[in-house]
């Protein structure tokens, strides 16, 4: 006698308790009975699939609930089982792709039951753990072909923290203008810039320099400032407010000849420095403070022609800087140089204020003949502009 729809709710029920009271032998049985008859949906074959693992039947089990996947494909519990049951099976490569699947289909938060999320977090754990062996393996098959640590290149060792998804990808996303071609790098390699080792040797005497000018109250202005006629947007709380300041002797290309007088051995450690000069423009050179508990929000700079220098002159513990992937804490005395082109951040923790000098050069990339266009590219700009008060107004930080 054929089964009728009623029955196959009562079968499914009956099928079901034998499967929480750990009768999986019975359970199989109901839940084929239901194949059979043609009235099995994507639930019988995930609980056909479960009673069939647990019985030790593998290839069972993986059919079932690929019959499951098949109906609804973004179901994430069969996804995890299907995972699971590769995970079982010594594939680890494919639970990983069915684990990361599950994620990917899991919904929002606010409609996770604390079930689902504990089941989301086993399946990052499962994530993790694979991803660990792989690297493991990577690193001895290249170990024994002899490229160990000491000879791999930093780029590559990204490259691979890329691959198994300990880093993500931060582009180039500069504000106004992208030049082609220029490598995104995070943080440059310190020793590829030896005119560093004159700023740093004259540590002590711009952070003399620094301290007179702290002793004026009035001396440094809010980094993000209001301008005429021009809108101030997402400036995250940093308008106008003396929590991020700034001392220039440089500023967007203007020489400021007073302060200049009051730093003469700053400018002097600088003299080496390819300056990134366009001018109304840049460079700038500035000391910029950030008092205790200030945070400035993540963004990017106007260009990917420069690099953003720093030499640490008081830094209190807690005070750091994010860009993209990699997050830093700055050393007094100890110079960096970073593309800001690259989403960055930074922050002061301490209860203590935090100041850098903070100045730009040229990319290294750049031919002398590359950076002679770019400056004749933004004169034309500001000439066509023709309103002097439009002048590098795209230049201003705005978060």
């Amino acid at each position: 006698m054929p089964t009728t729809q009623l029955d196959a709710r009562s079968v499914a029920r009956s099928a079901i308790d034998k499967l929480r009271a750990g009768d999986a032998a019975g359970a199989r049985a109901l839940f084929e009975q239901l194949v059979a008859a043609g009235v099995a949906d994507a639930s019988v074959f995930h609980c056909l699939a479960q009673a069939c693992g647990a019985l030790g039947e593998h290839v069972a089990a993986v059919k079932a609930v690929d019959q499951a996947l098949a109906i609804k494909p973004a179901n994430v519990y069969s996804l995890l089982l299907k995972a699971d049951l590769l995970s079982a099976a010594g594939d680890g490569r494919g639970a990983t792709a069915f684990y990361k699947g599950a994620l990917k289909a899991a919904p929002a938060d606010a409609h996770r039951t604390p079930e689902l999320d504990a089941e989301l977090g086993r399946a990052q754990a499962m994530i993790a753990h694979y991803g660990e062996l792989f690297s493991a393996h990577l690193a001895a098959r290249l170990k024994s072909a002899g490229l160990d640590d000491s000879r791999a290149s930093r780029r590559f060792g990204h490259s691979l923290d890329l691959l198994l998804g300990k880093r993500q990808v931060y582009p180039q996303s500069p504000r106004f203008f992208y030049f082609p071609g220029l490598p995104s790098i995070e943080f440059f390699e310190r020793d590829d810039f030896p005119w560093l080792d004159k700023v740093e040797a004259a540590f002590e005497d711009i952070r003399t320099e620094l301290r007179a000018l702290m002793r004026d109250e009035n001396a440094f202005e809010p980094y993000v400032q209001s301008e005429a006629g021009m809108p101030m947007l997402k400036q995250g709380g940093l308008h106008n407010n003396r929590d991020w300041s700034a001392f220039y002797l440089w500023k967007n290309g203007e020489f400021m000849a007073d302060n200049a007088a009051r730093c003469p051995r700053t400018l002097a450690a600088l003299a080496d420095v390819p300056l990134s000069a366009v001018p109304g423009r840049s460079p700038s050179i500035l000391f910029s403070l950030l008092r205790p508990g200030a945070r400035i929000p993540p963004h990017t700079g106007v260009l990917n022609t420069r690099m953003i220098c720093h030499l640490p002159l008081i830094v209190p513990p807690g005070c750091a800087l994010r860009v993209g992937n990699e997050t830093r804490e700055w050393v007094e005395g100890k110079a960096w140089v970073f593309d800001d082109s690259i989403e960055h951040e930074a922050w002061n923790n301490s209860g203590q204020t935090r100041v850098i000098l903070l100045f730009e050069a040229w990319r290294p990339e750049l031919s002398a003949i590359e950076r002679e266009l770019v400056t004749a590219m933004f004169g034309a700009i500001d000439d066509y502009n023709q309103d002097p008060r439009g002048k590098g107004q795209e230049w201003e930080w705005d978060l």
